[in-house]
């Protein structure tokens, strides 16, 4: 399989960084440009349980969401969107029930773009269904059913095909609950880069293949696990410190699904896509304080900085006062984003960033880490190792802890419970060796034996 690693950034400066502006825009859907020059919502939803009762029911149920997202967005005037469904497990484990649900909102899609001219494509997240209770199988029957599901989509209607992979899961749940750094870079940076080579190589081709898009990844399996350990100003089950280096460490594991042939927008739940869009250059979906639906994440307005689409996270589909919660939810994001289209037309687009930067910057390391600039830095520092998957993500995590270390000289307050956490990091990253080699076969050795759910063979090691 030809990966192309990234050895350089796709801009020369983090100021060139803006919302709605990528340098290798994408064509989906009907009629929608993505990255270039204005942003559009992106409506991500879930069934209600009972909907998956039969496949005629989800079927309906989709058909219901679909409608009443696109009517919302033509009567208030939005001119684009883009709508996400994220698989339900019974669409993934029965990859005809995910075609169908995928053809059944096209069909009603290309109704609405054909009346009334509004652009809009069609994003299928296929369920990462290769666990079972106890093992993570990334290989064998369940990876040729996540295939096929693939297959099955794009060839009836999915525009966009992404995925929330599980690669290194079962290390980085048993290192960040120990506050195992160099677990936490084995599980991430390690294993999730060498599954993501694996899929994201399969996906590409299916893409070509159908003429689709094949759209990104996240590391919300892990990274974002560490965010909602960590959680709020209240919680102390998790630094948010610790939560911050591993976000940078998923970077470069995110980066791998463009380096095997992903072409973008990246999926709006990684929070490391202002990393990945300094890098690679592609367009980027992210959501912030439209994500209140579905969790909190101490960065609501910081994360519309660069975005490309503006998602508001799964929301389950039911009545609120003002229509349903697809309708409410589209029309919020489709707001935000005229926001930012008047900017971008105005020439007040790096102005109305950093606002959006500014106005949580220094509320946790989390948003300081991830605020465009320093995000660029740390975009950097995974470049400049770009062809060693071991160094990029080592160099991630310490200039992340680099970046923690300077906010906390200026205006970002860290307790004594984060600064600790920060120093005992500090010095387990630095112990590390340069070495990927002997990394690798340390780390084999010491998580074969204590993580007995690891299975090596899952990774071809």
């Amino acid at each position: 399989m030809a990966v192309t690693r990234c050895t350089k950034m796709a801009y020369s400066s983090a100021d060139e960084m803006v919302f709605g502006k990528a340098t290798k825009p994408v064509k989906a859907g009907l009629g929608l440009e993505i990255g270039a020059g204005y942003t559009t919502p992106e409506v991500n939803y879930a069934p209600r349980p009972e909907a998956g009762a039969s496949k005629e029911k989800l079927i309906k149920e989709y058909e219901r969401i679909t409608t009443d997202i696109m009517a919302r967005m033509v009567q208030i005037g939005a001119p684009s969107v883009v709508l996400e469904t994220e698989h339900v497990q019974q669409m993934s484990n029965n990859p005809d029930w995910g075609a169908a649900v995928a053809h059944a909102q096209k069909t009603i899609m290309e109704d609405y773009h054909d009346e009334y001219g509004i652009k809009c494509a069609l994003r299928h997240t296929i369920g990462d269904i290769r666990e079972s209770r106890d093992f993570l199988q990334l290989r064998g029957d369940k990876y040729n059913t996540f295939i096929e599901a693939f297959e099955q989509c794009a060839q009836n209607g999915a525009d966009l095909l992404s995925v929330e992979s599980m690669g290194g899961k079962e290390v980085f749940d048993y290192a960040i609950l120990r506050n195992d750094m160099a677990g936490v870079l084995y599980g991430i940076g390690m294993l999730g880069s060498m599954d993501m080579e694996m899929i994201w190589s399969d996906i590409a081709d299916i893409a070509k293949k159908t003429g689709t898009v094949a759209a990104g990844d996240t590391d919300c399996a892990q990274a974002n696990t560490a965010m909602f350990i960590a959680g709020g100003l209240l919680d102390k089950n998790l630094a948010h410190s610790i939560a911050i280096i591993a976000r940078a460490i998923s970077a470069p594991r995110t980066l791998v699904a463009y380096e095997a042939g992903a072409i973008g927008p990246g999926k709006d739940c990684g929070y490391e896509n202002t990393i990945v869009k300094s890098i690679a250059g592609v367009p980027m979906a992210q959501e912030g304080k439209t994500s209140t639906c579905a969790h909190s994440d101490l960065m609501g307005n910081l994360t519309m900085q660069c975005c490309d689409l503006w998602s508001n996270e799964s929301v389950e589909y039911h009545g609120e006062f003002g229509g349903t919660t697809v309708q409410c939810w589209s029309e919020t994001l489709a707001y935000d984003c005229a926001l930012m289209n008047v900017a971008l037309d105005s020439g007040n687009e790096k102005i109305l960033r950093d606002m959006f930067a500014a106005s949580d910057m220094y509320r946790d390391p989390q948003g300081y880490v991830l605020a465009y600039q320093n995000a660029y830095r740390v975009g950097e520092a995974i470049a400049k190792d770009g062809n060693d998957i071991y160094l990029r993500a080592k160099n991630a995590a310490l200039e992340s802890i680099a970046i923690v270390e300077e906010g906390a000289n200026g205006k970002l307050e860290l307790s004594r419970f984060e600064a600790k956490a920060l120093a005992d990091a500090k010095a387990a990253f630095e112990g590390l060796t340069d070495d990927k080699d002997k990394f690798m076969s340390d780390c084999l050795d010491k998580y074969k034996k204590e993580v007995k759910v690891f299975l090596p063979e899952n990774y071809g090691l």
